[in-house]
């Protein structure tokens, strides 16, 4: 790796860690918060935690695994054509979803309905309480004890009530400034790699056509853009073809952009990076591409009938075990018995939170269904 610009994220400029620790060695600080969240159990949870699809509808749709790691390859990507920290963005990549509830954002919308009395749930602030928290791993601290710079990125919104509360880590959300362009470089892989996936698994379900897709204007020029390639191609390989130039168009223009505005605002420093505007951006141009293909998902898939039977179900599911364990958190594993006796809506919070699909169903089925344990 070519030496990082003046404005990139590295140790020597890190606010460090919560608890101090050793420097690792044959690693950088990063590439050991990277490290920390791939052994983390949370991390493992992830593939069996659903994207679109409840998991156990196939195996080849992605899960928040699956779509964690293709945002680390997207932001490492884009990361290094804009010699900033590779290793940072791929610690945020990683660990962006890790507090995200079973069932996708049905399972989150159900939760923060739950707990709307008891402080909300935001799967953001509920990754970071992982990181920090609820991860049981190490003698001399709770949680993975993670750079404040991954922790910022974990944390893409923030009220300002909680903001409040998490003192320096908040800062920038009352004083409206930005976090790293790592941490800006990852959330727009977030939506490059979700985005132009769920086209994938949309179509792999079945539950959208091609030919919705026609009245896409990205993927409607890159499907005829292969088509004139390759007269003869169909199927899977058609589909890969078009989806792939898409991600790559979106990348190629995020990094174009991203590159004119670090030209115009010539920062020297990460506290430039802070103080100024949002860098990593769209072109306009392909910022309304992006907008009418989350607009059509939105309006097609999202909200097709199917989907909707299968988020129903899975409101219900939390809700009924939050409900459940409310009223009676004798029936709580011990673990969060302990923690119901400090903050009992929050304590159920983490555990619904923590459950994979599967695992959701599972307890449903052993608290409800008769004959089940």
């Amino acid at each position: 790796m070519s030496e990082l610009a003046p404005y990139a994220a590295r140790e020597d400029n890190s606010r460090g860690r919560r608890i101090a620790e050793d420097a690792p060695s044959e690693r950088s600080q990063f590439q050991r918060d990277r490290d920390r969240i791939v052994h983390s159990t949370a991390f493992r949870r992830l593939e069996y935690k659903t994207q679109v699809f409840v998991n156990h509808e196939g195996d080849l749709f992605r899960t928040r695994l699956t779509h964690s790691i293709e945002v680390a390859q997207i932001a490492r990507s884009i990361a290094r054509a804009l010699n900033v920290n590779e290793d940072l963005a791929e610690a945020v990549s990683l660990s962006h979803d890790l507090g995200h509830t079973p069932f996708g954002h049905a399972g989150q919308d159900a939760l923060n309905e739950c707990m709307r009395e008891f402080g909300g749930f935001e799967h953001n602030l509920q990754s970071l309480r992982t990181v920090d928290v609820l991860e049981e791993r190490y003698g001399d601290f709770d949680g993975l004890n993670l750079t404040f710079e991954t922790r910022e990125g974990i944390l893409k919104h923030c009220s300002l009530t909680r903001a409040r509360e998490l003192g320096e880590l908040g800062r920038r959300f009352i004083e409206r400034t930005q976090p790293t362009l790592e941490a800006q470089i990852c959330n727009l892989a977030d939506e490059i790699a979700y985005n132009n996936h769920d086209v994938d698994d949309g179509l792999r379900s079945g539950l959208i056509s091609l030919e919705q897709l026609g009245e896409v204007p990205i993927f409607a020029r890159f499907r005829l853009e292969v088509a004139n390639l390759y007269p003869q191609i169909a199927g899977r390989r058609l589909i890969h073809e078009t989806v792939r130039r898409m991600i790559n168009a979106q990348v190629v223009d995020l990094v174009a952009e991203t590159r004119r505005r670090l030209a115009d605002a010539a920062p020297r420093s990460i506290a430039d990076v802070r103080a100024g505007p949002i860098l990593v951006a769209y072109s306009d141009a392909m910022r309304a591409e992006q907008l009418a293909l989350k607009q059509f998902l939105r309006d097609q898939l999202y909200r097709h009938y199917q989907v909707l039977r299968m988020t129903a179900k899975a409101r219900r599911i939390i809700a009924e075990l939050f409900d459940t364990f409310l009223n009676d958190p004798r029936l709580l594993p011990p673990q969060y018995q302990t923690m119901a006796g400090e903050d009992k809506p929050r304590a159920i919070a983490d555990y619904i939170a923590g459950m994979t699909d599967r695992y959701a169903m599972r307890e449903h089925r052993r608290l409800f269904a008769v004959g089940e344990i």
